[in-house]
């Protein structure tokens, strides 16, 4: 690794430092931040192109001269270091490189191993359990859908193993032609766990394979004159044909993924299609952040690579124009998934239309979400003009209360921006230490701890999305939800910490408290608005009002609970902290413990036989 720490970065001197091998370089600015990461055949030629070059882009002139130093990386080949930069890119969100947006976790078919009768079940998160993993899956629709296929045709448990340890009769999913019941010894092991290969390999897309075996079985049963067995295999190849011809995609025998992208306004949407064993598992949109001069083939390349860096690539990938590393992330890809990857940009028939279908995706959300954006931004507009502001407001706060009877008060505090809901800079305050129901102290703390530690540490205005110094923005307008007292409050908090340049509008009920006749009050004036239910600004209050709301309730009805199920254990002469701790650990919270027999709980380090008798009466009666 090669670094320069120097503020005055002499870009010159550091390439005559670098080799001809391949690698990945990093650029930083003078606070330490990532600007850039780039991968390179050749790291001497590509990082000498950026300081030898006469005339550069001004965007590629305006990141340059903000390095401060670089860093190096060599690799063993150029495809490792493509690999290498995704993974960079995606972990350390560069400010000029374009960045996938993929905070979720995509969901998985899991199946257990280890066990006489295995289960399937959904999942999502990391792969902890032993077992084998079918997907990633486009949604969790897709999962359900598979699912149910697999409790339809091969009968495969998808019970919890605590409930299913526990059956002492078959459950309503026997009933009603859904599982097997190996619970209470309906089925053998050995027939089960033949139906279990046979929903593996279906998901695995090898179901001729399976209806192949199906018919072999069949015509077994029917020589041995096993007539009710045979008709049983019978009905599962039809079924199993029915469902195929249903959702078979002509021309999709092999797996893969069509992928399109359309650039509209400075936003770029990406569509994926999936195939997999000539079935069509659905779509899923994405919406990279990329610099305002990106083309669809710098989008397509770095989506590609930063998407299937840590999952599955499919043995053909599908995109609408020719990509300058196409060849390059087919070898990185094929040398890590062991089969050959292909992507394509030249296709014809039924491969053709994917795409077609594919852009005709990204053509629909980009257009839904430009419509979006713009609608949002007319309801900022409305607002500046509802409050008379000189300029349009780029960051509101909203407050909200919520208790039962004084119990587990928790606040709430949502923001929004021109774009949205900034979700990663919502916040939650358990409310203590206050007379229980006294909506006003809390209100008062939960602000207090909000801004005070802002008037403490001014964050820096140019902090980096949803980093620490952008959580201590103060608002430009700070929403509570309630009258003139609440307002009050924040007021009051405002006052002692000094700051002056929030606007503060309570949001009060209308008449008969119905939506859209809400009263504004403007903080010290006193002054009331009445914008009316066709009022764009009083859309936007209501959207916020609504979610600080939501966001409040579920966090006391978190705090609820887990203080009710907690004194629940404490009842218990003989359960401790230590004992309760270990509880919890070893069934990953109280749900487990709930659903746990009498012999599970006494297998818990510390645990006898009759304090998990007592444990189990507790919650079964």
């Amino acid at each position: 690794m090669n670094q320069e720490s120097n503020i005055s970065f002499d870009g010159k001197e550091f390439v005559r430092t670098l080799t001809s091998s391949p690698g990945v370089y990093r650029m930083f600015d003078a606070r330490g931040e990532l600007l850039y990461v780039g991968k390179a055949g050749n790291l001497k030629k590509r990082v000498g192109s950026y300081f030898l070059k006469p005339r550069l882009e001004p965007r590629i002139m305006s990141m340059i001269s903000q390095i401060a130093r670089m860093e190096t990386t060599l690799t063993r080949t150029e495809g490792e270091a493509l690999l290498l930069e995704a993974q960079l890119i995606k972990s350390l969100k560069p400010r000029y490189n374009i960045l996938l947006r993929d905070d979720k976790s995509y969901p998985y078919i899991y199946l257990s191993e280890g066990e006489d009768f295995p289960r399937m079940a959904f999942h999502r998160g990391a792969k902890a359990g032993k077992g084998k993993y079918f997907g990633p899956f486009p949604s969790a629709w897709a999962v359900r859908e598979s699912l149910n296929h697999m409790q339809k045709i091969f009968l495969v448990r998808q019970c919890e193993d605590s409930y299913f340890r526990n059956r002492s009769r078959p459950c309503l999913q026997y009933q009603i032609g859904r599982c097997s019941a190996p619970c209470v010894g309906l089925i053998g092991k050995d027939e089960y766990r033949e139906g279990v290969r046979h929903a593996a390999m279906f998901l695995d897309g090898k179901s001729d394979a399976v209806i192949g075996e199906l018919v072999g079985a069949m015509e077994s049963a029917s020589r041995a004159l096993e007539f009710e067995r045979a008709a049983k295999v019978r009905d599962q190849v039809s079924t199993l044909k029915r469902l195929l011809a249903k959702n078979y995609v002509q021309g999709a025998s092999a797996d893969l993924d069509a992928i399109a992208c359309r650039i509209d306004g400075g936003v770029a949407c990406v569509s994926v299609m999936y195939f997999r064993g000539g079935v069509n598992l659905g779509s899923r949109d994405f919406f990279p952040k990329l610099p305002h001069d990106a083309e669809v083939a710098d989008v397509l390349t770095s989506f590609i690579a930063q998407y299937y860096v840590d999952k599955p690539v499919p043995s053909e990938l599908l995109v609408e124009q020719a990509l300058p590393d196409a060849e390059l992330l087919a070898q990185a890809f094929a040398e890590r998934a062991g089969h050959e990857v292909a992507i394509k940009h030249s296709v014809r028939a039924e491969r053709a239309r994917f795409l077609e279908l594919a852009a005709k995706n990204a053509e629909g959300a980009l257009a839904a979400r430009l419509a979006s954006n713009e609608t949002q931004r007319e309801r900022f507009e409305s607002l500046r003009d509802l409050l008379g502001l000189d300029e349009v407001p780029q960051r509101l706060e909203c407050f909200d209360i919520s208790h039962t009877m004084g119990e587990a008060t928790v606040a709430s505090c949502v923001v929004y921006g021109p774009e949205g809901p900034i979700k990663a800079q919502y916040r939650r305050y358990n409310i203590a230490g206050i007379e229980p129901g006294d909506d006003y102290a809390a209100m008062r703390q939960a602000l207090e701890r909000r801004f005070r530690r802002g008037a403490a540490e001014p964050s820096p205005t140019d902090a980096s999305p949803g980093g620490e110094g952008e959580k201590l923005n103060f608002p430009d307008i700070l929403l509570i939800d309630g009258g003139k007292g609440q307002v009050r409050q924040a007021l009051d908090v405002l006052a002692d910490l000094a700051i002056a340049e929030v606007l503060v509008v309570g949001v009060a009920k209308g008449v008969e408290r119905r939506a859209g006749h809400e009263t504004l009050i403007l903080g010290a004036s006193g002054k009331t608005l009445w914008p009316g239910p066709e009022s764009p600004a009083l859309h936007l209050i209501q959207s916020v009002r609504d979610e600080a709301h939501r966001f409040a309730i579920t966090g006391h009805r978190k705090q609820r609970q887990k203080a009710r199920d907690t004194s629940r254990l404490e009842d218990i002469a003989g359960i401790g902290a230590k004992r309760r701790a270990a509880l919890l650990k070893h069934f990953g919270g109280l749900p487990g413990v709930v659903n746990a027999g009498v012999e599970e709980i006494a297998r818990v380090k510390g645990m006898s036989r009759e304090l998990a008798e007592k444990i189990y009466a507790l919650f079964h009666g």
